[in-house]
């Protein structure tokens, strides 16, 4: 019997940067790989003006969750409707993921609160508790 297929899988989209986001968040997370590269053709530079051969879409697993990276152009842009949770352990595991996903951010990190990731993931963000 096969794997059993995701329910709900995150779309991500990005203008070019779909590629370099995926090498981040699996760089990042254990358990993780970048399962598949889909490139645009030549159609899509006929009507689009993106090149032929560059990224489209990265499908890329997080600790067993799917997530698909699109390069769709610069119409839709991150801001803070979505967000993901990331479950720690101890207050060493939070401040690890903590640490990397804000490297590199366009806004000085919080000690409580909300994080808005790097600028692979302008507008993502993240929520880090306040220790008990």
């Amino acid at each position: 019997m096969g794997a059993k297929l995701q329910k709900i899988t995150p779309n991500l989209w990005f203008d070019t940067q779909a590629e370099e986001a995926a090498k981040l968040y699996t760089s990042i997370f254990d358990n993780s790989r970048i399962v598949r590269t889909t490139r645009y053709g030549k159609a899509r530079y006929d009507t689009g003006g993106t090149e032929e051969g560059a990224v489209m879409t990265v499908e890329f697993e997080l600790e067993g969750q799917t997530f698909v990276a699109l390069n769709g152009g610069p119409h839709f842009r991150f801001n803070e409707a979505i967000s993901f949770i990331v479950h720690c352990d101890n207050q060493e595991e939070l401040d690890y993921y903590w640490d990397k996903l804000s490297e590199g951010g366009d806004e000085k990190a919080q000690v409580c609160g909300w994080l808005k990731t790097s600028s692979a993931f302008r507008g993502k963000s993240f929520r880090r508790r306040c220790p008990r």
